[in-house]
């Protein structure tokens, strides 16, 4: 092969080398981005765990409520549990629940206000209950009473689901991520808050479910991804440089 065909071949392998470094140092980069993110996450929300609860916002104010300056805020509120279908939404484990740390369900039911407005409680962790509703089916009973409760909890906002989510089984009422108004639909619980509440008391007599407080330890391996991206950008421009050596030298040979 003569040097005028060696040409191209060079240069299409120095492009596709620069593409793939680039695409690399840009994912290392976008986890260090996330990262700093995160620490800020972290902070902000172990502010708003710790900060005493407050009144739960008005209805005419829910509309201007946002994830990032309103999730995790404690809120404390008078309400009555309706007698309605519940919804079970499967957890492998909490990032922010320490003691839900195996298997279970998340029991989710709609709450009444004095006012009239329906607001979606996460009621609390009820273990290994995927494939069998009696469990929560008899605790989620003995929480509909009919009388007025003070709930204090967490504002949370719903999950979107991704792609690999499974789809809901609407027989076992069993959902795969925190999608209360997907469940408010589906079960006909009618119009409820845009957000939920991730209960921290009162707990019932028997724990179940269990309601608790939140306390964030989330994962924070991105400094760790980085550097994996950042050494796959390094490894793939010393590839290109010994692979351009060889064929050099090898050019070079009489």
């Amino acid at each position: 092969m003569n040097e005028t065909a060696r040409t191209p071949r060079v240069a299409g392998f120095a492009l596709f080398t620069l593409l793939l470094t680039a695409v690399f140092v840009a994912l290392g980069a976008w986890q260090l981005q996330r990262r700093t993110a995160k620490h800020e996450l972290v902070a902000a929300l172990t502010e708003r765990l710790a900060e005493p609860p407050v009144a739960l916002p008005l209805p005419a104010q829910w509309a201007t409520l946002t994830p990032a300056r309103d999730e995790f805020r404690r809120v404390s509120f008078t309400a009555t549990y309706a007698a309605t279908p519940d919804a079970m939404v499967y957890s492998s484990g909490s990032a922010v629940r320490k003691d839900a740390s195996t298997p279970g369900t998340w029991a989710f039911l709609p709450a009444r206000l004095p006012s009239g407005e329906m607001v979606v409680i996460d009621a609390g962790f009820v273990e290994n209950t995927m494939q069998d509703r009696s469990v929560e089916d008899r605790a989620v009973k003995k929480l509909v009473t009919g009388a007025p409760v003070v709930l204090t909890g967490y504002l949370r906002f719903p999950e979107a689901p991704s792609w690999l989510t499974p789809a809901a089984n609407r027989d076992k009422r069993l959902w795969f991520v925190r999608d209360h108004p997907a469940m408010a639909s589906a079960l006909g619980w009618g119009a409820v808050a845009p957000f939920y509440v991730d209960l921290e008391q009162p707990v019932p007599e028997n724990g179940i479910p269990r309601p608790g407080p939140l306390d964030v330890h989330l994962k924070d391996d991105h400094l760790q991804y980085a550097i994996t991206w950042f050494s796959l950008a390094g490894a793939v421009l010393i590839a290109f440089g010994v692979w351009l050596k060889g064929r050099r030298h090898t050019v070079a040979k009489p």
